[in-house]
């Protein structure tokens, strides 16, 4: 099982926020990256991954069922299904949408803060709803870190406003010092140039 798990969460304006965090950091990373980005069941497989893994060292995958988690890894949950993290490792499903959305960043992150507790940090980015709210409070509930995009900066400032009004002690990060953070929370030696 990887050290720690970063679990993030975004919507509407999370291919240029994900992009950037990414691109921050080293493929040293002692930690595993699962996201949940909202998209359409109709979304083409590989273009997601594809402009991901141009911005960044890690190595980027759509998730497997019973996938293992790998530090430097980032795994993408696939259109039309939640991602949930289980000991170690990750399964699909197919269960209702949450808030419209499969996948859900709410069923990302309490599966992902039940399976590492106290070395979850979960993410939650730009969006237009209020989904990852609920999560990122189990998150912290269980003994995780927090962390919210600074709304200011979003493109769509609802989902980071409704993860801090449940989430009141996340720590806010403007989009240029998010990596670093990240990298520091998971003991990692140095930020991506």
């Amino acid at each position: 099982m990887s050290s720690n798990l970063v679990a993030i969460g975004a919507s509407w304006g999370g291919l240029d926020a994900l992009r950037t965090i990414l691109h921050g950091l080293p493929p040293s990373l002692d930690a595993a990256v699962v996201v949940a980005q909202h998209r359409s069941p109709e979304s083409h497989r590989t273009a997601f991954r594809d402009l991901l893994g141009a911005a960044t060292s890690l190595r980027v995958c759509e998730a497997g069922d019973k996938d293992e988690l790998r530090p430097g890894t980032v795994y993408l949950a696939p259109p039309d299904y939640h991602l949930l993290v289980d000991q170690g490792g990750l399964s699909l499903s197919t269960d209702a949408p949450v808030f419209y959305a499969r996948p859900s960043i709410d069923v990302l992150l309490e599966s992902a803060a039940e399976s590492y507790r106290e070395r979850c940090i979960g993410l939650i980015l730009t969006g237009a709803n209020a989904d990852g709210a609920r999560g990122l409070a189990r998150v912290v509930a269980l003994g995780g870190t927090a962390i919210v995009q600074d709304p200011a900066e979003a493109i769509r400032e609802e989902m980071p406003r409704a993860a801090l009004a449940a989430v009141p002690s996340a720590r806010v990060g403007k989009m240029g010092e998010i990596a670093s953070l990240l990298v520091e929370l998971c003991g990692s030696a140095k930020v991506s140039a």
